[in-house]
């Protein structure tokens, strides 16, 4: 997996980081770490590209879930906890979607795995960057 960090301004400064390759058990942690990286230097709204994401594991869907709930101010929930990381992601889906991290134009197979599990009821979906960057608020 490959990231890369892009900073916009639009209503509000927006980082972005460009996922490419596998999301997987291998390397979620590193994804978690550049997101956790990004909000302790001050960023407080990120858009996921997720355009090059070739693939999304259990554990990409568990680091997701973690760096929504960091940039909301929570705590995320610890990886070992395992299914009970996926319950909390089940009760977060009834609080409505994330205002704070985004998702750009997941590949098919992409958005195929988070229909599955709900997270398109938890995270808007843009497919094009300037729309993206703009729905964020101050």
């Amino acid at each position: 997996m490959e990231i890369s960090t892009t900073e916009y301004q639009g209503n509000a400064p927006v980082a972005i980081l460009r996922v490419e390759g596998s999301l997987d058990g291998s390397n979620y942690k590193e994804l978690i770490a550049r997101a956790s990286a990004l909000y302790d230097e001050g960023a407080h709204n990120l858009l996921l590209d997720l355009s090059k994401l070739t693939y999304l594991s259990s554990a990409g869907i568990s680091a997701l879930h973690q760096i929504a709930l960091l940039f909301k101010g929570e705590k995320p929930a610890e990886v070992k906890e395992g299914w009970a990381a996926f319950r909390a992601m089940r009760r977060d889906r009834n609080k409505g979607v994330q205002q704070h991290v985004k998702l750009l134009n997941p590949t098919e197979q992409v958005k195929d795995i988070l229909n599955l599990v709900g997270f398109s009821a938890l995270f808007e979906i843009y497919t094009d960057t300037h729309s993206a960057v703009a729905s964020f608020r101050q």
